[in-house]
């Protein structure tokens, strides 16, 4: 009987901002808003905005968004849950992300995810006693070349073992100065929150940073470009490498020596149909000379 009370109970409206918090959020939104011609598409921005405050979107963060918007919380918080990248609980200043997809976890990611849970003594999307970590595994964040990756505040360290990702996070509980492998300097989870909202980045060295893509990343550009080498072929039975040459080279395409991918070099028919000419190219240009 009480539960069937309790469902005619209004529930109760989230607290506002202080006074100054409030204003301040005010001006940031206004400019974040006038950014766009609908005033709605600043959704996104201005839950990075109310994210940087508190470190999650809050439901104060959900009324504040519907109210400069003119949305209905049950909009804003529609988004707000659909998107991973905002927390829904409180979360420590670092966020630590293990990659666990296909890649990066064959390559190490899923022993270091478990030996950080073991080490730091917690679960998945959960935060350390002291609040300044919290562990998740997230999902591909495109840097496979340099697998297992791991994230912190969505800055990239590359490469990683289970004995430098322990050190990372213990520097980071510590306080202690932590470089990503590549990118701007690492700040924290609120921090990050006001950039990801697009206020200028105001970390020293951010726009000089250096170390984007290295030489894995540029590997396939070089290998297209003709800068590399052909791929070797290294028999799983430890026999002698051999050049790929010629391996896979049909009537329609050329070697991996003549074409860096033989694969998906264009071809001027079907190979299960020499009889038939696949060049819609060359038929259309032989249509208009007939004309």
């Amino acid at each position: 009987m009480s539960a069937e009370v309790s469902l005619g109970i209004p529930e109760m409206p989230a607290p506002d901002y202080p006074a100054d918090v409030r204003a301040r959020l005010e001006t940031d939104a206004k400019e974040v808003i006038a950014r766009y011609p609908d005033s709605r598409s600043a959704l996104l921005p201005l839950l990075h905005l109310v994210q940087s405050e508190e470190g999650y979107v809050t439901r104060t963060g959900v009324r504040f968004c519907a109210e400069v918007l003119e949305l209905t919380t049950a909009e804003v918080t529609a988004v707000s849950t659909f998107y991973t990248m905002y927390r829904r609980k409180p979360s420590g200043d670092y966020q630590v992300g293990v990659c666990t997809n296909t890649l990066c976890a064959v390559m190490g990611g899923d022993a270091i995810f478990d030996d950080l849970k073991e080490h730091l003594g917690v679960g998945n999307d959960e935060t350390t006693a002291d609040g300044k970590v919290t562990l998740e595994h997230i999902e591909c964040n495109a840097a496979c070349d340099f697998a297992p990756v791991v994230m912190v505040n969505w800055e990239f360290f590359d490469n990683q073992t289970p004995d430098s990702a322990r050190q990372l996070v213990d520097d980071l509980i510590a306080g202690r100065e932590v470089r990503p492998t590549r990118g701007a300097p690492l700040c924290t989870y609120k921090e990050t929150a006001r950039i990801l909202a697009g206020f200028p980045d105001e970390r020293e060295g951010a726009v000089e940073a250096t170390g984007g893509a290295g030489p894995a990343s540029l590997a396939g550009l070089r290998l297209h470009r003709g800068e590399a080498a052909p791929a070797r072929v290294v028999s799983q039975r430890a026999e002698e490498p051999r050049d790929d040459a010629g391996l896979h080279a049909t009537g329609g395409s050329p070697s991996p020596a003549e074409h860096p991918s033989s694969h998906d070099a264009p071809n001027t028919t079907a190979q299960s149909d020499p009889a038939h000419p696949a060049d819609p190219a060359a038929d259309h240009a032989t249509e208009e000379e007939g004309e």
